[in-house]
């Protein structure tokens, strides 16, 4: 990429010298607003459809109904991803957004079947499957590869800021708006639009060398390039088993009500620590060279995070519990911006769309069936030992953060690789 008034000179490396590429900068721009917006959707969604039919059971079949499609459609959206413009695409599924956000609005004003909304939410997720393969697989067109780290590092951080801001502002709102949420989708819907805006202002077009036939050997081209290279196969590996059984944020409101005894303001604080220290690691890293010593500090990055996940599991105490799930955000976004990374970077740009839609199902694989195995193991070992709510939520986030300690050592000892990796800025 050559240095013009849309990207900085080679040379230039501060930690904000990227933001003055205004490709990137519309680009993040308007991610952080759609995604601000989509933490709000997330937040009242779940909230309304709990109001109305006060079943759980409802809940848990939002979970599944955004896991359906992305299992159906992951390889279609990399093979879309990587034979049409990615931009095009991205401007596409965010529209749609807009459009099921009105939808949801207008079955939320009146109060229409609840189930409408998990026809919404089939469609939204369809979209999102593709929108997710073609986004992962455009940012690194925006910036060069020595500066990629970087760019993610930027792209974490306003994600984590969006989870702190969004489910804040959405309380706020259906507080406001009488204990309704159809605002909510709104404002979700004008961010949507407001990102496309920004978008096409981006001037950085995907030039496909040759198109591929959507056959079973092109969808396949994702999982034969992970499975053959060693770092990217033993990194999503980590990562899939450490969120597997490290997950601790679905149990949180029995933490709150039965071990720290706290109300749900209590509760709002203690989710936004993870996404704090997330964002705290973001900007530190924003500052300081890319990590010259990636592979250890990944595999160090996890063990933190599974001592950390244990200090949680084991304290009675608010603030020792804050704490600890801050130190989780810290470490878990050292793996983020390693793992993101290396996956790009490693990957031909030809095949970045199909290998960042296995990635993409790796990830909500791992954090849906993570939610569900705290879950179980908390159900399981409450009864048997203790017969309380309270240990057996103990027991599933210590075992689990054990489970992740043991992960790391199996990965390191099976893929040395990784151990020996060194420098995020130089491929």
């Amino acid at each position: 990429m050559s240095s013009s008034p849309d990207n900085p000179p080679a040379d230039d490396v501060g930690p904000y010298a990227l933001l003055r590429d205004r490709n990137l900068l519309r680009y993040l721009a308007g991610r952080f607003i759609a995604t601000v917006g989509h933490q709000m959707f997330t937040m009242a969604l779940g909230w309304e459809i709990y109001k109305r039919t006060e079943s759980p059971f409802a809940l848990g079949l939002v979970g599944l109904t955004l896991i359906v499609p992305m299992f159906l459609l992951t390889l279609p959206a990399g093979h879309y991803a990587d034979n049409h413009s990615r931009k095009q695409i991205i401007a596409m599924t965010v529209a749609l957004v807009g459009v099921l956000n009105i939808a949801l609005c207008l079955i939320s004003w009146n109060e229409a079947p609840v189930h409408l909304m998990y026809v919404c939410l089939l469609v939204l997720s369809a979209s999102r499957t593709f929108l997710g393969a073609a986004m992962a697989s455009f940012l690194p067109q925006l910036v060069e590869r020595k500066h990629f780290s970087r760019a993610v590092t930027w792209n974490s951080g306003l994600f984590h800021l969006s989870s702190i801001i969004g489910p804040t502002l959405a309380g706020l709102i259906i507080t406001f708006a009488g204990q309704h949420a159809w605002p909510v989708y709104a404002i979700n819907c004008a961010a949507a639009l407001t990102f496309c805006v920004l978008l096409g202002t981006v001037r950085v077009p995907h030039v496909v060398p040759a198109k591929d036939k959507m056959t079973v050997q092109s969808l396949l081209t994702g999982f034969r390039f992970v499975f053959s290279n060693r770092i990217v196969s033993g990194i999503l590996t980590l990562d899939m088993f450490a969120v597997l059984l490290g997950g601790s944020t679905a149990l949180l409101p029995v933490f709150a009500k039965e071990i720290l005894r706290v109300g749900p303001s209590q509760l709002g604080l203690l989710q936004s620590a993870l996404p704090l220290g997330a964002l705290t690691c973001s900007l530190y890293l924003a500052h300081r060279r890319p990590l010259q010593k990636a592979g250890p500090a990944l595999l160090w990055a996890v063990v933190c995070f599974g001592l950390a996940t244990i200090g949680f599991g084991l304290s009675p105490w608010y603030w020792v519990s804050f704490a600890m799930l801050f130190a989780c955000g810290l470490a878990d976004n050292i793996s983020v911006v390693v793992r993101h990374t290396l996956v790009q970077m490693l990957t031909p740009d030809e095949k970045r769309g199909r290998v960042s839609a296995v990635n993409n199902l790796f990830i909500n694989t791992s954090n849906e069936l993570g939610e569900f195995e705290s879950g179980t193991v908390a159900h399981l070992l409450g009864p048997s030992i203790g017969n309380t709510v309270a240990m057996g939520a103990m027991l599933s986030v210590v075992t689990g953060g054990l489970g992740t300690i043991a992960v790391v050592g199996v990965i390191g000892w099976l893929w040395p690789e990784i151990r020996r990796f060194g420098r995020l800025d130089h491929f």
